[in-house]
């Protein structure tokens, strides 16, 4: 894959990112994870900054993290996804969707910054602008990822033009991500600035190799780094497969029992990227782990993935809408993984 910053080499062999540069924040599956975590404890990092401390990129394209109003806009993926309709809530529901992933996506983001929900609130110690290539932490003049004060869901749009390629490329998605600006009137690089484009693959699908060997749940990347060039600015988007067609394996019921859980991995691998989009938006110009161990080029969700008890566990956080199965994300200033912070800003 193309990209103007080369990002950093992946250090651990059992990552999905490992040999694939572009899968920035890639969510690996629980049995993948287990893997990795093998690895670190065979080559133990002895930085002085502590092995998961994040430190700034220094920005591509000026561009570090989303240092102003957050907008998402969901890309429902190829025609497979069936009927298009309306439920109670307003949200765009497919007649293809069995799991309800895409009226779960919806309301999840309609619920971030609201109820007083501070899982958002890790996310704004981030920064942007006036902060050093290598710092740790953020000098009061820079520009920080601030909390969301509106929705921030900007759009759905159900691209049902064609089917979905049954195992998309990082250039194909890049390429529907860019499709879905021009549908969304985003033409310029500064309607772009602030936004993310969320590309949801159908069920049965295996876009870049998920549920295929891809030892992944998804990733994040902008169109320059998978190869793509946009008329209308940097282009952040997500692969988004159709998770629970991998099960426990990308978190069915990782956090609820039974029914309830079913969703569980949709909200906390999302929310995963969602976040690491936010804190490293053109990677790997953001936040990440540059300490040249096995955690390498891992951003602050990465850290923090698949944490089943104790400190930084997943849980359901309660937003104004209902709640919702997160992870936790790596915080510099406490030094840990949290599932709630304090909004700075």
């Amino acid at each position: 894959m193309a990209s103007d910053n080369a990002a950093p080499q992946v250090a651990n062999p059992y990552s999905p990112a490992y040999g694939h540069a572009y899968r920035h924040g890639a969510v690996p599956t629980r049995e993948t994870l287990n893997l990795m975590k093998t690895f670190r404890m065979a080559y133990p990092n002895a930085a002085a900054t502590g092995p998961e401390t994040l430190a700034y990129g220094g920005g591509i394209d000026s561009i570090g993290v989303t240092s102003g109003p957050q907008k998402v806009y969901l890309v429902i993926y190829g025609s497979q996804w069936g009927t298009a309709g309306k439920d109670s809530n307003g949200n765009v529901v497919l007649s293809n969707d069995a799991a309800g992933v895409a009226p779960r996506l919806q309301m999840m983001f309609k619920g971030l910054g609201t109820g007083g929900e501070l899982w958002s609130g890790v996310l704004t110690q981030y920064c942007d602008g006036a902060v050093s290539a290598g710092a740790t932490s953020c000098p009061s003049g820079a520009s920080f990822v601030p909390y969301p004060k509106s929705t921030v869901l900007a759009g759905v749009w159900y691209d049902n033009s064609a089917k979905s390629p049954s195992r998309a490329t990082a250039k194909q998605l890049a390429q529907e991500a860019i499709k879905a600006a021009a549908h969304f009137g985003n033409t310029t690089a500064a309607s772009n600035r602030y936004t993310q484009y969320v590309v949801v693959s159908p069920t049965g699908t295996h876009p870049d190799g998920f549920n295929a060997g891809g030892g992944f749940c998804a990733w994040h990347d902008y169109n320059k780094d998978a190869g793509v060039s946009s008329p209308y600015g940097d282009i952040a988007f997500t692969n988004m497969p159709y998770v629970p067609d991998a099960g426990a394996s990308c978190g069915a019921n990782f956090v609820n029992a039974g029914a309830a859980g079913t969703l569980d991995g949709v909200t906390i691998v999302e929310g995963h990227e969602y976040a690491e989009t936010s804190t490293d938006q053109n990677p790997a110009g953001g936040w990440t782990n540059q300490t040249g161990s096995s955690y390498n080029g891992e951003e602050n969700g990465d850290e923090c993935a698949w944490i089943s008890s104790g400190q930084g566990a997943s849980a359901n956080v309660a937003m104004g809408n209902g709640s919702y199965a997160m992870q936790s994300t790596w915080s510099n200033d406490t030094n840990q993984c949290d599932i709630a912070h304090t909004a700075l800003h």
